[in-house]
């Protein structure tokens, strides 16, 4: 895969989904999906490797996020629960870059909590009637379809939603700080309307693919923003051998070669929680608890490392066009993009029998 030198420059909506195309180009799509589904039939080391060189290469945190939203919101839910004939329909596409993907579950008052959602489904003898609000869903205004989770009989569901179904209105609004490459809207649903083969999945199976995904997406958004750790960490280091004070380089300081030393920490904290998530899922288990304590510090550790890099560069840090500066923007949105840093800590306080998501067993 040669990011490096062929990698489409960032810019308006229609650079966005070329970017993302390419990348569908080089089969990253293609990482851990069996070759009898259009993949490249290896696991998730291979793709936490091509993720990192990605991330490495272009720096680009709102990129990654797409690719991620794209991956685990639309590719892997269609793997999992779609039919033969939802398979054949959607993925080769998909995985190809051919068309972008995501999937919507945030709506205006509700946000980590999914049991608040109040999208909801109508079935009728033609199909399903959708109508519902959706916010702060990335790729939105570049999707050609999204996996959009709503209420069917009071029972959260998913279904697939194109961009020119009548009633579907895919905004390229609002707009947020960090990871400004990354497009991200709202979805309105006015009396949509689908056939029947649009549903995913069985109906009230939303609650578990939503975990899935989210688990999935956790575990694995940080590998491409750990490549860009590295080379956070690498500028860094050139710099403080190169930037002198008083006749010494600056890392010569031992405040600076201090702060270094904890990017350093961070950056390989990261990567090991990355590999044992790759470890799990490569022997099949479950990732619940490790994807959330991974999710937890490498979004902190991203930020700190952030921060540390914009102060050790100094007021060049803080420079418009410097891109540590835009990197503390992301960083401080990978705290709450796939779940805040608390919602982390409430999963694994109720995955290991404690915090408000554990309820003790009456005899």
């Amino acid at each position: 895969m040669n990011f490096a030198t062929q990698l489409p420059k960032s810019g308006n909506r229609l650079a966005s989904k070329s970017r993302l195309q390419f990348c569908g180009q080089q089969g990253l799509f293609k990482q851990a999906v069996p070759k009898e589904l259009g993949g490249l039939g290896n696991g998730f080391q291979e793709l936490v490797e091509a993720h990192l060189k990605l991330g490495k290469v272009c720096q680009d945190t709102g990129l990654i996020l797409s690719i991620n939203a794209h991956i685990w919101g639309s590719i892997f839910p269609l793997m999992l629960y779609g039919t033969e004939k939802q398979k054949n329909t959607w993925l080769p596409a998909l995985i190809s870059g051919e068309m972008i993907g995501g999937h919507a579950i945030t709506e205006p008052q509700a946000g980590s909590d999914i049991s608040l959602l109040q999208a909801t489904a109508t079935v009728t003898e033609e199909g399903f009637v959708l109508n519902g609000h959706k916010r702060f869903i990335t790729n939105t205004p570049i999707a050609d379809v999204l996996v959009i989770y709503a209420q069917l009989d009071s029972k959260l569901s998913a279904f697939l939603v194109c961009s020119d179904d009548i009633g579907a209105d895919f905004k390229d609004s609002p707009e947020v700080v960090g990871c400004k490459t990354a497009t991200m809207g709202d979805v309105h649903l006015t009396n949509c309307h689908i056939p029947l083969n649009r549903q995913l999945g069985k109906t009230g199976a939303g609650n578990m693919m939503i975990q899935n995904a989210l688990e999935l997406e956790r575990a694995f958004i940080f590998a491409g923003i750990i490549g860009i750790m590295q080379w956070q960490l690498a500028e860094v280091i050139q710099y403080s051998r190169q930037r002198m004070i008083q006749g010494e380089h600056l890392g010569a300081n031992q405040a600076i070669s201090h702060k270094i030393a904890d990017m350093k920490c961070r950056l390989d904290t990261c990567l090991l929680w990355v590999n044992e998530c790759v470890r799990l899922k490569d022997a099949e288990k479950r990732i619940s608890l490790a994807s959330a304590q991974t999710k937890l510090i490498a979004s902190e550790a991203f930020l700190q490392s952030s921060l540390d890099a914009v102060h050790i560069l100094g007021a060049k840090g803080l420079m418009q066009e410097n891109k540590m500066l835009e990197l503390v923007q992301d960083a401080m949105a990978s705290r709450l993009f796939s779940g805040s840093s608390e919602m982390q800590k409430n999963i694994i306080a109720a995955l290991i029998g404690t915090g408000t998501g554990f309820k003790t067993r009456k005899n």
